[in-house]
């Protein structure tokens, strides 16, 4: 495994990886944003803040979505504790991320649906951020078979995994998954007649199916029902939103184009 930079590249200052893939992913985020932002034309200054509160949220929840792990609270990290050195959770910081720009459109009062400037901002942000994964975190469970990652002993130490042992390249796969899904939103659905936002549901969506087979490889630990947690999170999650496309699609209004314009004085 690969904790820095340094770890990795052989040279440079002792950078944490997983954080600056991060921080690489958002980047690549940001430019292809701006590039949806003026392909549609979207002027409005509001938008910035809109950003804002995506960012805000998913930093915020990404960290309190580990946080009760434990039924006894005096298991788990103090909130300070938490914030500043618990495990983060993709899918917490996408949650975390919608609440966070439902928020700013309350506070700077932008009625329009965002959906489609995220979306493939989002898909791309997390294949580059899955490869700081890759580089620090456990695999997944063994494959039972002559494939795989092999981890030495110290590497396997690190990560708490089997040494020795050709482990499932789970992140490998959430990369390949979240480079198509950008493939498919970039050059297909954002040209395709879908209403406003809906392409960002059909992306969550369908990563919270591939996520839920996903993680019996992945090597978190079991919850519930043979179940890990971000599984027990999506089996309530994931039939909400396919209700929710189900609704759309049979009243014609997933692919609907229609959508409010914000009136004028809205823009002083």
């Amino acid at each position: 495994m690969f904790p820095t930079l340094h770890d990795l590249l052989g040279w440079g200052p002792p950078i944490d990886t997983h954080s600056a893939f991060v921080a690489l992913g958002l980047a690549a985020a940001g430019i292809v944003f701006l590039v949806e932002k003026r392909r549609r034309g979207v002027t409005d200054e509001r938008i910035p803040y809109i950003v804002l509160g995506a960012l805000a949220g998913a930093a915020l929840l990404s960290r309190l979505g580990t946080w009760a792990q434990h039924l006894d609270p005096s298991q788990n990290l103090s909130l300070t504790e938490q914030l500043l050195h618990g495990n983060a959770s993709m899918l917490s910081a996408l949650v975390g991320a919608w609440l966070g720009v439902h928020v700013a459109k309350r506070i700077v009062r932008y009625p329009l649906r965002t959906g489609d400037l995220f979306a493939p901002a989002v898909a791309l942000a997390m294949a580059v951020g899955r490869i700081g994964c890759l580089f620090t975190e456990r695999p997944g469970t063994p494959t039972g078979a002559d494939w795989g990652i092999v981890l030495d002993a110290d590497a396997a130490a690190y990560t708490g995994s089997h040494a020795g042992v050709p482990l499932h390249p789970s992140f490998v796969y959430e990369i390949g998954f979240h480079l198509a899904a950008f493939a498919v939103l970039w050059f297909w659905l954002r040209h395709r007649p879908i209403a406003a936002g809906e392409t960002l549901t059909l992306y969550i969506a369908a990563y919270g199916i591939f996520r839920f087979g996903v993680e019996f490889v992945r090597g978190n630990e079991v919850a519930w029902l043979g179940l890990t947690r971000p599984q027990l999170f999506l089996l309530v999650t994931i039939p909400l939103l396919l209700a929710r496309i189900i609704y759309k699609a049979r009243r014609g209004a997933l692919t609907s184009r229609t959508e409010r314009t914000v009136p004028r004085e809205q823009h002083a």
